[in-house]
This record gives structure tokens, sequence and C-alpha cells, in this order.
């Protein structure tokens, strides 16, 4: 299933999700544009990015972070991608889900918010190589927004679990409840977390994002949501 809009409008406009979209697209056609040598040079993508055989500056290496080097990176590293799909699938879900919690936890509580979850599944990936070595490899970098995103699809699933969701269903259009669309989303993650293991995807980053957001949105997201509807419709 591919989401394409919900049926939530917004009662306030959501600027930070759409810096955190704005940003994310910028930084990455900065390093396309570098790695074609269109502005700057392949050099730096190489140096930001990393190649093959060395990771990047700013991208995160989970055995870096195990001995506390280059912590900076589990903030970086959420606003890289490896290439054009994994950046349009990342802002596609973000653009459509990302303003409603931004809407519930206020501008500046969404910030807090997405970064929270953004580090919790970066730790949930560490902790899940530890634990089962085959999933992953500690010395292997890892990039992508996609943990703090599944942190705001987790925070959905709480707040606004009966909202139709407009998906692609096997080449059909249909309004999907969220609990649906992303209870399937999340087993799905279990799913890949325990079959494809070193697939290439962080999988369990998925699931600790999910859960964070989760847990977020249980104890503070409702509360704040309630609030602020009920102060906007005054």
């Amino acid at each position: 299933m591919l989401p394409l809009k919900d049926i939530n409008k917004s009662l306030t406009t959501p600027h930070v999700n759409r810096l955190i979209l704005v940003a994310n697209i910028i930084i990455f056609t900065l390093f396309w544009l570098s790695s074609q040598n269109i502005l700057l040079d392949q050099k730096f993508a190489e140096n930001m990015w990393g190649t093959n055989n060395s990771p990047g500056v700013f991208v995160m290496v989970p055995d870096e972070i195990i001995h506390g080097q280059r912590l900076f990176t589990l903030f970086t590293s959420m606003f890289m991608h490896a290439n054009w799909l994994h950046l349009f699938g990342n802002m596609l879900f973000l653009y459509v889900f990302g303003d409603n919690i931004e809407d519930a936890f206020g501008h500046v509580g969404y910030l807090v918010f997405y970064i929270i979850s953004g580090l919790a599944a970066a730790l949930a990936y560490i902790v899940s190589i530890l634990l089962v070595p085959a999933i992953g490899d500690l010395a292997a970098g890892l990039v992508g927004a996609s943990g703090a995103i599944s942190g705001v699809l987790g925070a959905y699933i709480v707040l606004y679990p009966k909202t139709r969701i407009i998906s692609l269903v096997f080449y059909v259009i249909l309004p999907v409840p969220a609990i649906i669309f992303l209870g399937v989303w999340f087993i799905l993650q279990w799913f890949y977390g325990f079959f494809d293991m070193s697939g290439g995807v962080a999988y369990w980053a998925h699931i600790g994002g999910f859960i964070a957001g989760m847990i977020l949105a249980s104890t503070f997201g409702l509360k704040r949501k309630k609030a602020r509807e009920s102060r906007l419709r005054l």
C-alpha cells in the first residue's frame, strides 16, 4: 500500500514538517549534484556520504556510537538518503502523516518528538544487531529519515486511528482506515525484520521508531491534541 493523502485537515500550518521536508530534499540534491560533478565535486559527496569501503563524515556507524564516537551522526544521518527512491518514499510518508502530528504536538513539540523518535530508532537498530548479529553489520553506515518518520506513523495510529488514508492498493485507489494501513505496515516491518536479515534495510529502526512514537503520543500527544483542538476551536 502506498499513501497518497489523508482525509484529516490540520488546524495549523505545519511549518516544521515543511522545513524538515525541504531540508531532506536540499541535502540529498546537494549530494546528487556533487556526485555527478555538477556542483562542487564527487570528492565532496564521498567525504560526506562515504564510499563502499568507508562511511562519510555525517553517516551513523553503530560501532562508533557504541564506543561514544561521532555521536552527532545520530542526528545528521536522519537527513541523509541513499538514492532518489529512498528519499521519495520517506518524504511521501512524512508529507501525508507529519502535518497532523505537528498539529497535535505543536511546532516546537513536534521537532522534539521527531528527533527523539529518530534517536530511539537508531538505538533500537544498534541493540538489535548486538542481540542478533545477522541483522546487520556494526561497521556499516546507516542513513535515512525512516526511523524518525516511523515515529510519526506510530503517533498517527494512536492519535488518528479512524482517519481515512487515500491509498494505492494493487493499482486501485481506496480509502483505508489509518489503524489498518499503519497496522499492516508495522506488521510487515516485523516480518521483514525477522525474515529479511541483512537485507540492507534497517527494519528494526522502523520498529523502534514506531514504538517510540506510540509511547510519546500516548504519554503526551493525546492530552496536547485535545487541549490544542479545544483552544483553536473557541
